[in-house]
């Protein structure tokens, strides 16, 4: 099962500082792993409205791609501006052939 991280930011966190932050880490990402490589297997999901991010890291791309952008994050805002949380990914259901 792999794991997915999400990110939930205060009402008083820019998103576009959030934003720039991600593409940043997708870079720093992509300096170690291609772009290629990058694109296909550090998935994520951004909300600005909603204010969150999700961060696909059942793969070492997208391990890195989380624990830059934790450390880029802990330097641009407050423990108090962002949680981030570990939380399992369901299996798909399997359906019979019956």
């Amino acid at each position: 099962m792999a794991d997915v991280y999400r990110y939930r930011f205060a009402e008083s966190v820019e998103m576009l500082e959030v934003e720039a932050s991600l593409l940043l880490s997708i870079w720093a990402t992509e300096a170690l792993h291609g772009e290629s490589q990058t694109r296909l297997d550090a998935g994520h999901a951004f909300d600005a409205e909603q204010r969150k991010l999700v961060i696909d890291a059942g793969t070492e791309v997208g391990k890195d791609l989380n624990r830059i952008l934790t450390g880029f994050l802990q330097r641009e805002f407050e423990p108090e501006e962002f949680t981030v949380e570990r939380i399992a990914r369901q299996p798909e259901p399997v359906e019979s052939q019956l």
